[in-house]
Formats: structure tokens, C-alpha cells, sequence
């Protein structure tokens, strides 16, 4: 298998991988088996999956409220997420995070942050320690649209602007922040014109095309090492569920079954799996035998989590800081 077709399929398995997670967590949630909030990320994969495989291992990211499929494109794994969610002592955060707080910094995961916009200062800081260093990393950082009208969004981009900084902003704009559409929150259709303001690469790009977003994340990374600062990258997609896992009592008092199933329509793994038999790389049993193989890792991964201790609670204080 040629490079190229090795990594579509290795795309193809992470989406998988990320909505496989996902949907198990939904059923999960239903039966109690999970404590605290859910934000689910089914519906967005490509994003996530796009830009992280634009990164390298020692690249760094930083995460938000609904989080789990950044962790598991950069290469998070199921079984320690899952306990993480689980409250148990085998998890990434020692089941102390939880879904919101999910972090390694080992994979370069600086964190994922129940605060929206709170991750971009965060990343800015990580991008001026590279600079200072003289490494080639680079740092991405997730938001949704709703974090570009909080004043972190502003601060962070003029800061990293003004000093070149290697970061990469990504806007996952899935239409609504909480149960505000954009279009009632911000001035401007497109939020990537506002890289305008502080004189930075951005472009707009289809969130549900893997590829699109791989693409666009690449030449991002690209000026990023070669020292032309960060970049603001826009990708148009949408979440399937409610905002919080249990909204969907609520769920059709600010968005229509109509739009909620256009979407659908466009479901960016099952585009993906379409582009690639049209491409003739690969045969249906390639797409069923993936399925198989994360369907198992999925069960495994409960598993593993139902079988781990939870934390003492002598150890409730351990292993946290504050700055």
C-alpha cells in the first residue's frame, strides 16, 4: 500500500474510531454507568482527524468541553479515556478530570478545558515557549464559534500575530454555541475573516471533508515551522447530538429534525468510505474489517474501565496544582 492510501485509511479508522467512542457513550450514559457531563463530538470527526494528521508526534493541542475526538486523533488511548470517564484510577487524569479535563503530556495534549476559549492563552503560551526553545513544533487549538466573541479569542490572536507565533486556531464552527446560532451571535457569516483584523493566514474550509481539512491543516503547520505565524482556520461542520448528552428533550426548541437530518446526510465518515471505493484503493470487507477491529477495541476499552480501581480517597488532593 502506497503512503498516501495508507494514511486515508488510517483517517478513515480514526473517524471511526472517534463516533465508534462516542456512540458507546451514549448508551453508557442512558444506563448511569458514567457520572458528570457529556459533549459529544459525533458529526465533527473530520475536523479533528484532518488536523491532527497534519501533526506531528511532539506537536501539541489543546482541547475544549467536547473533547474526546481531538484526544483520540492525537492519538489518545480508548481504554485510559474511557476509564478517565469512569471516574477510575487507570484513567489519563487519574479519574480526577474526567470528560472535560482529559490531558497527556506525553501525546502532547495540553489539556482539554470546560472554560470556552479557554484553551487558546494556553496554546499561545506553549507557542512562545516553542519559539523560545527554537523547535519546529507547532500548537493547535480548538474552539467552537462561540468562543470567537470571548475576549481570549481577540487577546490570544493579536498576541500570537504580533509575535509569529506557531499556532494554529481552529474553529470547529458546528453552528451554535450551546442553543445560539451564529448567525444571532456575530456579525460576520464567515469567522475566519477575521484574521483580517490582525493581518494572519485563515481560510474557510468544509469541516466534514477530511481531506479539505488535512489540507488546509498542512499548509497551516507548514508556514507555522518555517516561522510565519499562526493561522485561523475555519471548518464548517455540525454536532449531531445536543449540546450536552440528555438535551434531547429540548433539543428541537432551536433547531429544526430537517436541519438536524441534512446534516446527517453529509456524514463525513460515510463520505469518506464513498470517496475511497469511488478511488478504487480499497473494497468494502477493508471498511468491515475496520469496523470490527474498533468495535472490539470499544468493548475492550469498557472493559478495561469497569475492571479499574477507583481513586482513594485519601488521594483526592494528589497530583493536582494550581498556578
Amino acid at each position: 500500500m502506497n503512503p498516501q492510501s495508507e494514511l486515508k485509511l488510517q483517517m478513515y479508522r480514526t473517524m471511526l474510531r472517534i463516533r465508534r467512542f462516542e456512540e458507546k457513550l451514549v448508551e453508557l450514559k442512558a444506563r448511569a454507568s458514567i457520572p458528570g457531563l457529556l459533549h459529544l463530538y459525533i458529526g465533527e470527526e473530520a475536523t479533528a482527524t484532518g488536523v491532527c494528521a497534519a501533526l506531528l508526534p511532539n506537536d501539541f493541542i489543546t482541547s475544549t468541553h467536547r473533547g474526546h475526538g481531538h484526544c483520540i486523533a492525537k492519538g489518545g488511548e480508548i481504554s485510559r479515556m474511557m476509564a478517565e470517564l469512569f471516574g477510575r484510577i487507570t484513567g489519563y487524569c487519574k479519574g480526577k478530570g474526567g470528560s472535560m479535563h482529559i490531558a497527556n503530556l506525553e501525546l502532547g495534549i495540553l489539556g482539554a478545558n470546560g472554560i470556552v476559549g479557554a484553551g487558546m492563552p494556553i496554546a499561545g503560551g506553549a507557542g512562545l515557549s516553542i519559539k523560545m526553545r527554537g523547535t519546529d513544533q507547532v500548537v493547535a487549538c480548538f474552539f467552537g464559534d462561540g468562543a470567537t466573541n470571548q475576549g481570549a479569542f481577540h487577546e490570544s490572536l493579536n498576541m500570537a500575530a504580533l509575535w509569529k507565533l506557531p499556532v494554529i486556531y481552529i474553529c470547529e464552527n458546528n453552528q451554535y454555541a450551546i442553543s445560539v446560532a451564529q448567525n444571532r451571535s456575530t456579525s460576520i457569516k464567515d469567522v475566519y475573516m477575521r484574521k483580517d483584523a490582525y493581518g494572519i493566514h485563515g481560510c474557510m474550509v468544509d469541516g466534514n471533508d477530511v481531506m479539505a481539512v488535512y489540507e488546509a491543516a498542512q499548509d497551516a503547520a507548514r508556514r507555522a515551522r518555517n516561522g510565519e505565524g499562526p493561522t485561523l482556520l475555519e471548518c464548517k461542520t455540525y454536532r449531531w447530538r445536543g449540546h450536552y448528552e440528555g438535551e434531547a428533550d429540548r433539543t428541537y426548541t432551536y433547531r429544526t429534525a430537517e436541519e438536524i437530518e441534512g446534516w446527517k446526510k453529509g456524514c463525513p465518515i460515510e463520505r469518506f468510505r464513498k470517496k475511497l471505493l469511488e478511488e478504487k484503493a480499497f473494497v468494502q470487507e477493508d471498511f468491515d474489517r475496520i469496523n470490527l477491529e474498533v468495535k472490539q477495541e470499544i468493548e475492550e476499552a469498557i472493559r478495561f474501565a469497569e475492571d479499574s480501581p477507583f481513586p482513594e480517597p485519601e488521594d483526592a488532593l494528589k497530583g493536582l496544582y494550581a498556578a
